[in-house]
């Protein structure tokens, strides 16, 4: 079985719409793009076409006005746009992943607390 295919920035974007939103048509996902940025509706189109096709996204075809929703879990796409930039840009190295993260942006107390309490329960998994 063939991996996901990795979504373009575009399509990310329509798939944080359809993981904040649910299932939607492409007109609601177009409103909601159109609140960001001037983008046309058949691009939306054209790109949840595109989308299905690569099997990132399905078609509800039982309404008038066709539904489509994410194939995949919002975690699922998010670990695997992990592991595809932990190989590419650091060699396999978790460890350089993660203090560049650290180091590109300001960390909060909040954040760092949940850091500090993720990586005592790998400590204590061994």
């Amino acid at each position: 079985m063939n991996p996901a295919p990795i979504p373009t920035d575009s399509e990310l974007e329509i798939l944080r719409v359809l993981w904040d939103r649910g299932p939607s048509t492409v007109r609601q996902v177009h409103d909601v793009l159109s609140e960001r940025r001037d983008v046309g509706y058949t691009t939306v189109l054209k790109l949840l076409q595109i989308m299905k096709e690569k099997v990132l996204v399905k078609r509800d075809e039982s309404q008038r006005s066709h539904v489509y929703s994410s194939t995949r879990k919002e975690e699922q796409t998010q670990k695997q746009l992990v592991s595809d930039l932990l190989w590419r840009a650091f060699g396999g190295s978790a460890d350089k992943l993660v203090l560049h993260a650290l180091r590109a942006k300001r960390v909060t107390a909040d954040e760092l607390a949940e850091i500090r309490k993720l990586l005592e329960q790998i400590e204590q998994r061994g």
